[in-house]
C-alpha cells in the first residue's frame, strides 16, 4: 500500500527510485490549458484571417473544407507537438505556471509522447472546451487528463518558492563580547530547537516568544563564557551565529588541509611506474 500511494503521488524513475518533486496541482493545470488553448485559437484565426485576405479561399467548397481542416491541424496538432518537443515539455501555459510535462519515470518526453498529448487533446480540450480533461483531471490524484494517460506522462511543477534567509548576526550590543566569548558545541537537539525558534520568532506570541527565550537561554548557559548580561533572545542569535562561524572556519580548514593532502593521496607509490 505505501508503495502504490508513493507512485501514484510522486514520480518513481525506473530503478524505483522516488523523485522529491511535486505534481502541477488541478486548478494550475486548468490555468496553463486555458492559455494554450487561447494561444492555440489565437494561432487558428490568424492562419483563416490570412487565407481570407489573400483570397485563397474561393467558392469551392471542398477547398474551403480543405484548408479548414489544414488549419486545425496545423494550430492544434502540429504546432503544439513541435513546441513542446523543442522546449522538453514546456509550452506558452506551462511557462507561466511553471510546470514542465515528463515521463512517468521523471525523464524528458520525445515527440510521440507530445504528439499523443496534442491529437487526443483535441478531443478532450478543444471539441469539449476542456470539459472532459478537467473531469478526468478531476478524477487522477495527479490532475492527469486523457492525453497524460495514454502518453504516460505528468505534469511537474518546477517553480517552487525562494527559501527565506534565516541568516543570523551577532547583535551589535553583544559584538564586544563575542570577540571574546567561548561557546562550547551545543548538544544537536538544543541546536535544533534554537535554529527553529529564531527563525519562527517574528511569528510568535510576544509572551511565548520571551518564555521560549528565557528557557532557551537557561539550557545554552552551561556552555556560554563569560556569561553576559543580556535578553534571551540576543544572547541565542549571538549564540547560533558564533557557533554558525566557527563551525564554518573548521570546516574551512579541514577542506584546505585534504587540499594539501590530496597530491600525496592521488600519488603512486614511490617507485611505481606511471602508466
Amino acid at each position: 500500500m505505501a508503495d502504490a500511494a508513493l507512485d501514484d503521488l510522486g514520480i518513481v524513475t525506473g530503478e524505483a527510485v522516488a523523485l522529491d518533486v511535486r505534481p502541477t496541482s488541478w486548478p494550475l493545470r486548468a490555468l496553463g490549458a486555458l492559455i494554450d488553448w487561447l494561444c492555440e485559437l489565437g494561432l487558428f484565426l490568424a492562419l483563416m484571417f490570412g487565407v481570407l485576405a489573400f483570397g485563397i479561399v474561393s467558392g469551392d467548397g471542398a477547398m474551403s473544407r480543405a484548408l479548414l481542416i489544414i488549419d486545425l491541424v496545423l494550430s492544434f496538432v502540429i504546432v503544439p507537438t513541435v513546441l513542446e518537443t523543442a522546449t522538453r515539455g514546456r509550452s506558452v501555459g506551462r511557462f507561466a505556471i511553471g510546470s514542465r510535462i515528463v515521463r512517468d519515470d521523471g525523464g524528458a518526453i520525445a515527440m510521440r509522447h507530445a504528439f499523443i498529448r496534442a491529437l487526443s487533446g483535441v478531443v478532450e480540450i478543444v471539441f469539449t472546451l476542456g470539459g472532459l480533461a478537467a473531469v478526468v483531471g478531476l478524477l487522477n490524484r495527479r490532475s492527469k487528463r486523457v492525453g497524460d494517460l495514454l502518453a504516460g506522462t505528468v505534469s511537474q511543477h518546477e517553480r517552487v518558492p525562494r527559501p527565506p534567509s534565516n541568516a543570523i548576526a551577532v547583535p551589535e550590543s553583544l559584538t564586544d563580547w563575542a570577540a571574546i566569548a567561548d561557546v562550547g558545541r551545543l548538544p544537536d537537539p538544543l541546536a535544533r530547537r534554537i535554529a527553529a525558534f529564531l527563525a519562527q520568532a517574528p511569528r510568535m506570541v510576544p509572551a511565548s516568544r520571551q518564555r521560549l527565550a528565557t528557557a532557551l537561554a537557561a539550557e545554552a548557559a552551561p556552555y556560554v563564557a563569560p556569561l553576559v548580561e543580556a535578553p534571551p533572545e540576543e544572547l541565542l542569535a549571538a549564540v547560533a551565529a558564533i557557533r554558525r562561524d566557527r563551525e564554518l572556519t573548521a570546516l574551512m580548514l579541514e577542506r584546505e588541509r585534504f587540499q594539501d593532502l590530496a597530491a600525496t593521496l592521488n600519488a603512486t607509490p614511490h617507485g611505481f611506474p606511471d602508466r
